[in-house]
């Protein structure tokens, strides 16, 4: 899963014991950088930025292994009972001291209304203050992955965020932001003196960081640039150091310009479809008195119609890698036991007409622009693919901070048909299972991410075994077994997992994380 551009270890190692030159990043990216309230929108772009400026208890390495970061140390004390250990001497960028207390306070803040990261930590979860270095976490039950989500669960400093009345979090929804959402104030390697939302971020480095810095910036610049001509135009032109992603038609131009390279890689997020099954009536569709994605056989109608062969090929000029089920096969033992269900047109058809749909039925279908790679090119696809057995797409492809802000809860779940891409944070399937396949309420209760509102008491029932198991057999076990139902009822249809596509000024040296986010703390420019 690591990446390296030639030279980056010759130029970190020789990072060790001395300080190079300081130096600006300017890179772009596809989409905006709006919010910095660190728990408004659980989206990989956005925790990525957030990760630069505010840090978690625990850290990633460039190969995704866990280590530890404001907790220096953690063990479990008996079955339900986790200690960490806080790092001392540590300062948020305002000045302020970081201890326990801000721990407590981050957890209570992160499980409270407007929050997309809810799931960091479970709602029966108990913080124990012990003394300002200690803290305890009490479970309702045993948890052996308590903490894999924790470097994206980023600490705040209590006196701050109440001093400045930012206690509230502003949602993604939310079009009054307070403090948090136009300032930071993290622990982290860089601060941010200039933002603009969805128009300039500016970062720069925090000499007060508690870690020693391995890279040798003394700003990052971050602009939003949607176009992908232009994009990639400022990368050739030297306008810009990195930008990303690099649409798949432009690899091998970068590649031959004198002075770029295209990184590319396999990425772990899932893009897959959804369907509104919780309504009794679907809110955008000619159907009226019933909800055809209620229909099993619907579901599968609009999994077979779409060739994703084609999708593949002509889209994703091979860069991507259909999938079966809802979690990479990178982070799945039992992954290949499952298979898509096969592209056929005819037996879609002929599912629709069993259904009580002979002539098709239209369904509204949202998607974003700017999020993940090709995305509406994508949706623009399986509209047409849908076209051909009956089904006709009204497709709605906007800026995901307007798709965003639409489609989660704290939008209502306003959607019908769309397009999403999940990571699990955890690299583990629980996560798949509990945000994208549990049974919710209308307020987002259960799983928060699963906007069609699939419910399967059976499916919710595994996944709660499946966090306490330590056995790793009987819990792949336990995890097949979930996944064998949801594909079977069809509760999602994954697409594939996109590939990376990084395009890097060869004058700088980076890690290329196979989660794609991008880590100031390993870039070096020279």
């Amino acid at each position: 899963m690591r990446k390296r551009i030639a030279a980056a270890a010759v130029l970190l190692a020789a990072f060790t014991g001395q300080q190079a030159s300081a130096e600006t990043l300017k890179f772009a990216f596809q989409g905006t950088y709006n919010q910095l309230d660190p728990y408004s929108l659980n989206e990989t772009f956005t925790l990525s930025m957030h990760g630069n400026v505010y840090e978690g208890l625990t850290a990633r390495t460039p190969d995704l292994q866990i280590v530890p970061g404001l907790a220096e140390s953690w063990e479990i004390i008996e079955p339900t009972r986790w200690r960490f250990h806080l790092r001392k001497g540590v300062k948020f960028h305002n000045g302020n001291d970081f201890t326990a207390e801000d721990v407590a306070f981050s957890a209570e803040r992160i499980r409270s209304e407007g929050s997309d990261l809810t799931t960091r930590v479970e709602p029966g979860v108990k913080v124990e203050i012990v003394d300002d270095y200690t803290v305890d976490f009490v479970l309702p039950s045993p948890n052996p992955i308590l903490h894999y989500e924790w470097n994206t669960w980023y600490i705040m400093d209590k006196e701050w965020t109440e001093a400045n009345d930012a206690v509230a979090v502003t949602s993604a929804s939310d079009t009054s932001p307070n403090h948090a959402s136009l300032y930071a104030n993290g622990t982290g390697p860089f601060k941010i003196t200039t933002h603009e939302p969805g128009v300039r971020t500016v970062f720069e480095k925090f000499d007060g960081w508690w870690n020693e810095p391995k890279h040798n910036l003394d700003r990052v610049e971050f602009t939003p640039i949607g176009s992908d001509a232009t994009r990639v135009a400022a990368l050739l032109s030297g306008e810009m150091d990195m930008v990303y992603p690099i649409p798949v038609q432009d690899i091998k131009r970068v590649n031959e310009n004198d002075g770029t390279t295209a990184l590319t890689g396999p990425e772990l997020r899932t893009i897959f479809l959804g369907m509104d099954q919780r309504r009794d009536e679907l809110l955008y569709s000619d159907v009226k008195g019933k909800n055809p994605f209620k229909d099993v056989r619907v579901r599968k109608a609009v999994y077979q119609a779409i060739d994703i062969e084609a999708i593949k090929s002509k889209i994703m000029r091979d860069l991507s890698t259909p999938s079966a089920i809802m979690i990479s096969p990178f982070l799945f033992d039992n992954a290949e036991e499952f298979e898509r269900y096969p592209y056929d047109p005819e037996a879609s058809k002929a599912l629709l007409a069993e259904a009580g749909y002979p002539e098709g039925f239209s369904v509204g279908m949202d998607c974003p622009n700017d999020r993940y790679v090709n995305d509406e090119a994508i949706c623009q696809a399986v509209a047409a693919f849908l076209a051909r057995v009956g089904i006709k797409v009204d497709l709605n492809a906007q800026p995901k901070a307007q798709y965003f802000a639409k489609i989660l809860a704290s939008g209502g779940y306003d959607t019908s048909f769309y397009m999403l891409g999940w990571t699990p944070g955890s690299f583990d399937s629980y996560n798949v299972l509990l945000n994208l396949h549990n049974c919710r309420d209308d307020a987002g209760n259960g799983g928060p991410f699963n906007l069609g509102g699939y419910c399967n008491e059976k499916v919710d029932e595994l996944t709660q075994q499946i966090l306490s198991e330590n056995d790793p057999e009987q819990r792949n076990a336990l995890i097949t077994e979930a996944y064998r139902i949801t594909t079977d009822e069809v509760s999602h249809i994954p697409l594939h997992q996109q590939g990376l596509a990084w395009g890097v000024a060869d004058s700088v040296s980076l890690e290329q994380r196979a989660d794609n986010q991008f880590d100031f703390r390993y870039v070096v420019k020279n």
